[in-house]
């Protein structure tokens, strides 16, 4: 058995195809019973259907009334939603993100909220399909191992934007070198999710990326001005106020639940750790993925490893990341399975990659049942994978080539 683990001989493509079926029709299924056995915009539990996009949706409606300052205050935002649904009962879900996100809450609550909800998961499922195409190898059925990927499942239940920031952030990444301005556009627009963005400019740097790097920043300087502009410079004192409760009662408080988060602070904080050695452990983590990757991305490693590892270094970096945003690691696998078909898999590596595929839809229960932080684990294990392949190898003369050109 461990010879067909170290060789990753039992992953054929057809078994691969069919696990993914066999997680797709099962996803689908048990979110269309829970979806369809509740109310008209409620889930069999009580909570709005894509529960978190409710959040979204009614900080759009607020902004559209005029209040573009409430989403950022929880207990103004909290009474809304329970207004808007007529439930004093029904759970709430909060806005943490900065103002530039408004624009697009706003866009979808001209809508109501089902239409609303539909089209802003088919739009950024449709983002994030188009990022997978871009960047993995061409194979028969790789749209089914895209769509079976169990990340996909946990984001629509949620009605997160995850798929919006592995699309961007994917795309981003495949264009760094053929369209460096405006692959730079794209990653300027992940902004609206801050806690990713601290391995970016530091790869983009290290690589020699300027353009990509400048573009960005103007894309982010061109937003701030715009929804300024827009809502007033008020909506940023705001945002500023509303950070202390994302800091202290989200973060630092665990109210989401330890299991939920998927970081090293998280993995602490859920076995006791104090606070201070919580954010230390962070911080440890946090300089070593950093380091590793300023060093793959400044001595020209192969484009697509430090593409993955910037996928997946973003999620380890920062002391916040949910299984939802574990979209973002199929962004990695893309990259990695297409270096991967080109160049020859190296041992263990095709069996962690079926790891890091399933360990969405694992790493939340493992967590809450025994405490084991798994999903941290096999992130981790698949960032030093990444980073011993692309620091022994020679560097990589080229760029980064969408498959099949």
């Amino acid at each position: 058995m461990l010879d067909h683990i170290r060789s990753g001989d039992w992953l054929t493509p057809e078994r691969a195809r069919v696990y993914a079926a066999m997680i797709a029709v099962i996803g689908a299924c048990g979110l269309l019973f829970i979806w369809m056995t509740g109310g008209a915009v409620t889930d069999r539990f009580g909570r709005p259907i894509g529960t978190d996009f409710s959040g979204i949706w009614t900080a759009g409606r607020m902004v559209l009334e005029g209040n573009a300052a409430g989403p950022f205050d929880p207990w103004i935002h909290f009474a809304y939603q329970r207004q808007t649904y007529g439930d004093p009962n029904v759970e709430v879900y909060g806005w943490h993100y900065p103002p530039f996100f408004l624009g697009l809450a706003a866009a979808l609550a001209l809508l109501p909220y089902v239409p609303a909800l539909a089209v802003w998961q088919a739009s950024s499922l449709a983002l994030y399909l188009a990022a997978i195409r871009a960047i993995g190898p061409r194979v028969p059925g790789w749209w089914l191992v895209a769509l079976g990927f169990p990340a996909v499942f946990v984001t629509l239940g949620h009605g997160q934007n995850a798929f919006l920031t592995a699309g961007l952030l994917g795309l981003g990444l495949v264009l760094l070198d053929r369209r460096p301005i405006l692959a730079g556009l794209l990653i300027g627009l992940l902004a609206y999710k801050p806690q990713f963005g601290l391995v970016l400019p530091v790869m983009m740097l290290a690589g020699g990326h300027i353009r990509a790097s400048i573009a960005a920043g103007v894309t982010v300087a061109a937003m701030a001005v715009a929804v300024t502009l827009w809502l007033g410079p008020d909506v940023w004192i705001a945002f500023h106020e509303g950070l202390t409760f994302t800091r202290e009662i989200v973060l630092d408080q665990g109210v989401t639940g330890w299991h939920k988060i998927q970081s090293t602070f998280s993995a602490f904080r859920m076995l006791g750790a104090p606070l201070g050695l919580a954010y230390g452990a962070q911080f440890a983590v946090t300089a070593v993925v950093v380091a590793v990757l300023a060093l793959a991305a400044w001595r020209g490693c192969d484009r697509r490893l430090v593409a993955a590892m910037t996928a997946t270094g973003a999620l380890l970096a920062t002391p916040y990341s949910l299984d939802y945003d574990m979209a973002i690691l199929g962004v990695a696998l893309a990259f990695a399975a297409a270096h991967g078909v080109e160049k020859g898999f190296a041992p263990y590596e095709k069996s962690l990659l079926a790891l890091v595929w399933i360990v969405p839809l694992l790493a939340r229960a493992v967590m809450m049942t025994t405490g084991v932080p798994l999903g941290v684990l096999v992130m981790a294990l698949f960032f030093g994978l990444l980073a011993k392949r692309a620091l022994v190898a020679e560097p990589d003369a080229g760029g980064i080539r969408f498959a099949g050109t």
